[in-house]
């Protein structure tokens, strides 16, 4: 199995409905392992994410806020299958600049 670090989304910014960030690729199994998340602006903002089309079952952040001027680092160990997707959104447009880091599997 041939494994690929790389970034996998990002740096973006993050609009206020829920998109798709990320989608694995056919035959491949993706590990994400590294989420950063910035906030530059003067307030606090929440992000929501999710694995799979966006419901409160299967986010992996809810609501979460991020304070004014500051960022969040997520070290993580998802895997995801193919065709799988990331989804995210923030409660205010264009204030959160996400980055998703992992590694690309395939056999």
């Amino acid at each position: 199995m041939s494994s690929t670090p790389k970034r996998l989304v990002g740096p973006s910014q993050l609009g206020t409905a829920a998109s798709t960030l990320y989608t694995v690729p056919s035959s491949t199994k993706t590990v994400v392992r590294y989420i950063h998340v910035s906030n530059p602006t003067g307030g606090s903002v929440s992000l929501t994410m999710s694995i799979g089309a966006d419901a409160a079952a299967v986010r992996i952040f809810d609501a979460l806020a991020i304070a004014a001027n500051s960022a969040q680092d997520f070290f993580c160990y998802h895997v995801l299958e193919a065709a799988e997707i990331i989804q995210g959104f923030a409660s205010t447009a264009s204030a959160l600049v996400i980055t998703i880091d992992g590694e690309e599997r395939t056999p």
